[in-house]
């Protein structure tokens, strides 16, 4: 971070040497007074057209840079405005705190936004259908492009920024707990392992949250690239206190449909086919709909959302547009192995 920062007093032909040195990173430098508060941008372009305007080279960067600088607060960012100010192109984004000081700078091309969510991934199962491969390895486990298949998960995560993740284990967990025992995606992944199988939600009583959050559960053996900050922001856009992420899915009847009154038949539909949306084992929950949950009993997924849906409870759906494979047989694995072999990076 500090190879971005300059002290506004710094002369300008110094800060072109800073900025030489960047190159190949974002030549922006974040310009601070003595006390440490931001007070302006400085690019190559900047210094330019103020040698132009005849101020000199021995002139202090503050007589150059750009004052009317984009910034974020630091601990309560606007995911909104941060999309906003991706889009308009500009990369480096610095998060102030109430002092105006540089507690961080955001790297879009790394880290696309930073959205307030914890994670908690769901490790535990089986994978009785992959066996022989699931003997002695998770299937979160098993590689995929010559990566686990887990980790791609955590860097998608890591490029939203979200880094409080935790990963719920039951078979064979030690291996998962030593895989994580380094950080993933610059991830400290936390580790949590079930005492007995809890079910998709039930393991989500074994990790602590905080009340006013949102908590993003997903199965780990997920092959996606769904919007995390697109599903995040419909979540608040529609109250919701469930928001499932869906795939499209069709049915084909490969036979002429009778719609009947009673015994009489009023219309005949030829080889129809029928649209659904389909559960793609990721949710975002409001933390406090997780209160109930103490990590001793199973609960499972659509018993959740019918007891939600029940207490009138606000369930919406986020459909998925791209990539989604869910590894549950050796069909799935080879397509898995076979998308990586073309594409070594899902775009998250």
């Amino acid at each position: 971070m500090d190879r971005h920062i300059i002290n506004q007093n710094t002369p300008l032909l110094d800060a072109l040497a800073r900025l030489n040195a960047l190159s190949g990173e974002v030549m922006t430098l974040l310009a601070v007074n003595d006390d440490g508060k931001m007070t302006g941008t400085l690019t190559d372009g900047d210094v330019r057209r103020n040698l132009l305007k005849g101020v000199s080279l021995e002139s202090p960067v503050s007589a150059a840079m750009f004052r009317d600088f984009c910034w974020l607060e630091s601990g309560n960012v606007d995911i909104v405005r941060l999309r906003s100010i991706r889009e308009r192109g500009i990369r480096l984004i610095p998060l102030l705190d109430n002092r105006r000081r540089i507690v961080r700078i955001l790297d879009t091309d790394v880290t696309r936004t930073v959205l307030p969510v914890s994670a908690v991934l769901m490790a535990g199962g089986k994978g009785e259908r992959l066996r022989p491969l699931t003997l002695d390895r998770p299937k979160p486990l098993l590689k995929v492009g010559g990566k686990p298949i887990i980790d791609y998960n955590i860097e998608a995560l890591a490029a939203v920024g979200i880094d409080d993740v935790t990963v719920t284990t039951n078979y064979l967990a030690d291996m998962i707990h030593e895989h994580f025992s380094t950080p993933v995606a610059g991830i400290t992944v936390k580790c949590v392992r079930e005492p007995a199988p809890l079910g998709t939600i039930g393991s989500l009583g074994l990790v602590p949250h905080r009340k006013d959050r949102v908590t993003l559960l997903m199965n780990s053996d997920l092959l996606t690239t769904v919007s995390f900050e697109d599903m995040y922001l419909k979540h608040l856009s529609e109250n919701a206190d469930i928001t499932i992420a869906a795939i499209p899915y069709n049915i084909s009847v490969p036979y002429a449909i009778l719609k009947t009154e009673g015994t009489e038949v009023k219309e005949m539909e030829e080889k129809p086919t029928y649209s659904y949306y389909a559960n793609a084992g990721i949710y975002m929950i409001n933390n406090s709909m997780l209160e109930g949950l103490d990590g001793t009993e199973r609960m499972d997924a659509p018993d959740f959302i019918e007891s939600a849906l029940a207490n009138g409870r606000k369930v919406v759906y986020f459909p998925i547009n791209g990539t989604w494979i869910d590894i549950g047989n050796p069909s799935d694995f080879r397509h898995a192995c076979e998308l990586m072999r073309h594409h070594h990076d899902l775009s998250i």
